[in-house]
């Protein structure tokens, strides 16, 4: 599934920097199936030393400046992005940036639950939406859904899931902002996909598992290798059947 990537000519992930951002662009291009163009993002790409050791390695890795938080900055890169693909337009925009502001029921403020949702969801929407014309471009050029042609993937989580918060779940992981944005994501992924199943652009929310990087922690399960190893897999077998699905990184749907 893998070599699907191979048809995609350009794809475009955020928060490139560090953990499974830069982990899928490593994969990606150290794979043997990288995509004709990789757009990778991040905050502050002078900061990004490894990311810009692969793109000084890897010719078609094209590193952007974007703050996921800043209209101004998402317009910005969004014409640098128009520049790098043309007329071919996106098939694959990943994204991935996200933050964890941790609190409780004792802790949560107004603040940080804002916090959290802009980034982890009304940051995703806005950038889809400023991308849109070129992932319309994109998806005009073929038949059927999945990278090939045009696909959004929203990094969502299984801490999302309202349906699974519950039971002997529920003393888990008490983090009111997190949990809230996450769920979010997924109603807008749910969304997009309604709104954009006329234009051929696939939509999914994606639970990339927990792993073991500078947000999950040190006793996360899940390498970053081991995560995007199968993250990429779904991602390259998605078609049809999966648009507006909430899947978890082994390929199963997820309950909302």
């Amino acid at each position: 599934m893998n070599q699907a990537f191979r048809q995609c000519q350009n794809l475009m992930v955020t928060g490139a920097n560090r953990g499974l951002g830069l982990q899928i662009v490593e994969s990606l291009v150290l794979g043997g199936f990288s995509p004709g163009k990789i757009i990778a993002t991040a905050r502050n790409p002078e900061a990004a030393k490894e990311l810009q050791r692969l793109a000084e390695e890897h010719c078609n890795i094209h590193i952007i400046k974007l703050d996921v938080t800043s209209q101004e900055s998402i317009e910005k890169a969004t014409c640098e992005v128009e520049k790098l693909v043309q007329e071919e337009g996106l098939n694959c925009l990943i994204n991935n940036a996200g933050i964890n502001v941790v609190a409780d029921l004792d802790t949560v403020t107004a603040d940080k639950m804002l916090e959290n949702f802009h980034t982890n969801s009304v940051a995703p929407l806005m950038l889809t939406k400023a991308l849109l014309p070129l992932l319309k471009r994109a998806a005009a050029k073929g038949t059927g859904m999945g990278i090939h042609r045009a696909a959004v993937i929203n990094m969502s989580s299984l801490l999302g899931s309202v349906e699974l918060y519950w039971g002997v779940r529920a003393n888990t992981f008490k983090w009111y902002p997190y949990r809230a944005s996450k769920s979010a994501l997924n109603m807008i992924t749910r969304c997009l996909a309604v709104d954009l199943k006329e234009d051929g652009v696939l939509c999914i929310a994606l639970h990339p598992g927990w792993v073991r990087t500078d947000m999950g922690g040190p006793e996360a399960p899940l390498s970053t290798e081991d995560s995007i190893a199968s993250v990429l897999s779904v991602i390259g077998g998605l078609t049809e059947k999966d648009h507006g699905s909430f899947l978890h990184y082994a390929g199963k749907k997820l309950p909302w």
